[in-house]
């Protein structure tokens, strides 16, 4: 019973994350460049849209899209890893969605939820939408839109890469997992530390069927993972990869 509740609270977010990651959370002096927009479209994932456009910004600038992990929020994720830093020195504009607590009490993204984790419905339309609004009224350049998260922001950017192939040119994925490695609490469970293989067609066809008719080029994939990682073992890595 201990061990399920220190498994329910790692999914959660409780303990999911290694302190000195959980303790960059912007204090009431910090410096937050985040600016939340309201208005991105019907939003069924009751997401948050937090941006930030360089300045002076680039006519048609790149746009990297970032998905915080768990216990996290989109300002506490910038101060921690310096997006908007790398943002002025690259010229590039930031899209940080932020999870909310009505949708997984602990900032989680709900990467095992298939009501959140398909193309068209969910906390991926919410996603979506933010891009395309961003596209539509920032300049993005829609040829340079990339997409990176961590740990359940990594899980739910493999997502956002196999339903929404055409939308990336790019993503990196951080101690996360494989499009479809869950469908529920106890297939995440499994996933995170235990992580039964599947044979590469398999993880293939599950990518394949989440954007059945997308025909053109698939986008480049960087994937990332602490050897020592005992929340999200370091085998969904190699899972990624097949």
């Amino acid at each position: 019973m201990l061990n399920l509740r220190k498994r329910m609270e790692a999914l959660r977010g409780l303990r999911g994350l290694p302190s000195e990651l959980r303790a960059y959370a912007p204090g009431p002096d910090a410096d937050v460049k985040l600016a939340e927009r309201h208005s991105f479209g019907s939003n069924p994932g009751n997401l948050r849209m937090l941006t930030y456009m360089p300045s002076p910004s680039a006519k048609r600038p790149a746009l990297v899209v970032v998905l915080h992990g768990c216990g996290q929020t989109a300002a506490g994720y910038d101060l921690g890893a310096g997006w908007s830093t790398l943002a002025d020195r690259y010229g590039f504009a930031l899209l940080m969605p932020q999870q909310q607590a009505a949708n997984n009490p602990n900032g989680c993204f709900n990467w095992f939820q298939p009501e959140d984790t398909r193309r068209g419905r969910g906390e991926l339309l919410s996603i979506r939408q933010m891009i395309e609004t961003m596209v539509r009224e920032d300049g993005i350049d829609p040829q340079r839109v990339f997409i990176t998260g961590l740990s359940a922001g990594g899980a739910m950017t493999s997502a956002m890469l196999a339903c929404y192939p055409e939308v990336f040119a790019a993503g990196a994925i951080i101690a996360g997992l494989p499009h479809g490695a869950a469908l529920n609490v106890q297939q995440a469970f499994e996933s995170m530390y235990q992580c039964p293989p599947r044979p590469a067609k398999e993880w293939g066809d599950l990518v394949r069927a989440a954007a059945p008719r997308h025909a053109g080029p698939w986008p480049r994939i960087s994937v990332w993972h602490g050897n020592a990682d005992t929340t999200v073992i370091p085998s969904n890595a190699r899972e990624i990869i097949k």
